[in-house]
């Protein structure tokens, strides 16, 4: 028994080695730093979560190579995208998605599609939630809308990050489920438009959970409702008992909206499977580690993960509902 036992370790390491040598390249990897552009300022929650993901890559050591974070906002992100769509086979590069992948081009017109681009992962769905100033007597999303019912068209400020993206199609959204019109004010960034809110310059914002959770903490915000189908999972304290999953969805609350933005990764076109397969790797391996299961927690995100067909399919979906929330507001340019 002892000497066939030995035969077979022999003939399996035998036959491993032919087959090596059928196959001798190595799976590919990145053989210089990867270049990781963020289509959007500074501090934003895409910049956020960037610089997180490289943090967490350097940390674990899970590429050969560094991952250099390059902001490129200008043109509402046009500018990022373009780069990337002119690096034709280019592996070492890859753009961090959000809505503006779809309301950029619609909005401005530039020469740029989603399928200018090799779609690689959705890492994660972040949400959006309904908020008001704390010393407001709105205590439910039923409050607030018999609030706005009940004043002239207008009287009502929405303040929101920029003009013709993710927060005013919402509020524009939100205008056609109450059947009342609201004055939405933009901003830079969701740190000032929550600033906004907590010094009563204006009414509501429609703020990702990691842009208020400050001033929710400190007492200064109240959440109303989440827009997604179902509530937040996180279940942490927050502000006294209240945690994430406290929050109602503003469809339970009569308010029939939804909205989910993409936070995706895509490469250059024309890079090979294997390069997007390395990526798609790459990310799930991050998926594991305690940080991002942090930053998952404290932005409260959706943790949908999606490659391959699955996610390219979800992006084609995304695209139309984008195209006929934004023909309904009148956000697209003449060229399209």
């Amino acid at each position: 028994m002892k000497h066939l036992h030995a035969f077979g370790l022999g003939a399996a390491a035998a036959l491993g080695m032919s087959l090596l040598s059928l196959n001798p390249a190595a799976a590919w990897e990145p053989t210089k730093p990867v270049e990781f552009i963020v289509p959007a300022g500074t501090g934003g929650g895409a910049d956020q979560m960037a610089r997180t993901l490289q943090g967490i890559i350097a940390k674990h050591s899970l590429m050969p190579t560094q991952l250099i974070v390059i902001n490129k906002s200008g043109g509402a992100g046009g500018e990022g995208f373009l780069d990337v769509k002119n690096s034709k086979a280019n592996p070492h590069k890859i753009v961090i998605t959000l809505s503006n992948l779809f309301t950029t081009p619609l909005a401005t017109g530039i020469p740029f599609n989603w399928k200018d681009l090799t779609p690689v992962a959705m890492l994660a769905l972040d949400e959006f939630v309904l908020w008001v100033n704390a010393e407001k007597p709105y205590k439910t999303a039923q409050d607030y809308v018999a609030a706005v019912k009940a004043a002239p068209d207008g009287t009502f400020k929405m303040g929101g990050t920029g003009s013709k993206q993710e927060d005013q199609i919402i509020t524009v959204a939100l205008e056609k489920a109450i059947g009342k019109k609201l004055t939405y004010i933009p901003y830079k960034g969701g740190g000032e438009v929550a600033v906004q809110l907590v010094g009563g310059h204006v009414d509501s914002t429609v703020n990702n959970p990691i842009e208020a959770v400050s001033q929710w903490r400190g007492d200064k915000v109240r959440p109303l409702c989440v827009f997604d189908e179902k509530t937040l999972p996180y279940t942490d304290k927050i502000q006294g008992d209240l945690s994430w999953s406290s929050i109602p969805t503003c469809k339970s609350a009569g308010v029939d909206v939804e909205y989910l933005m993409l936070r995706g990764i895509f490469m250059p076109p024309g890079v090979s499977q294997e390069q997007v397969d390395y990526f798609v790797t790459l990310f799930k391996k991050v998926r594991e580690t305690p940080e991002w299961q942090q930053l998952m927690k404290d932005g409260a995100f959706n943790q949908t993960f999606m490659a391959g067909p699955e996610f390219k399919a979800w992006v084609e979906g995304a695209e139309k509902n984008h195209k006929a929330l934004m023909q309904e507001a009148g956000f697209i340019a003449a060229a399209n």
